[in-house]
């Protein structure tokens, strides 16, 4: 699958021996195989060409690895501690991947719900005067 996404159009069998023959020693065989499981299983659509089939992904490699994230979270008897815990496990680079990603799915201010503290509230600028409205903090 990885020769499938990297190139990202419909690919041959014999495309994919050769790449792969550059790392390692493989049969023909082995590659069409593999290819035909993958197509048994839905991974892959395949149409005729010639005498050989071109072989195209039917989901791209961050769908998939989105349905296996979402596959054991909601495997979880505690989703919120398996958060966490796979949280704990990511790097700082990982981190700001993830922040920047909840950012895009995330409503924008404007579309945040009222008296978000993003956005100013009738007689707040310049207003010193404590809110009306009960807290928790204040135990109002």
């Amino acid at each position: 699958m990885t020769r499938v996404w990297q190139w990202n159009r419909p690919v041959t069998v014999r495309e994919v021996l050769e790449d792969l023959q550059q790392e390692r020693s493989i049969a023909y065989t082995t590659v069409m195989t593999v290819m035909d499981n993958l197509h048994q299983k839905g991974w892959v659509r395949r149409e005729v060409d010639g005498r050989a089939y071109r072989y195209t992904a039917v989901s791209t490699r961050a769908a998939y690895s989105a349905a296996l994230m979402n596959e054991a979270w909601s495997l979880s008897d505690n989703p919120a501690a398996a958060l966490v815990a796979f949280f704990g496990m990511m790097s700082a680079e990982q981190r700001e991947a993830l922040q920047d990603a909840v950012r895009m799915v995330s409503p924008g201010p404007a579309e945040s719900a009222p008296g978000n503290p993003e956005e100013p509230t009738a007689g707040a600028a310049g207003d010193d005067a404590p809110a009306d409205d009960a807290t928790p903090e204040s135990g109002r």
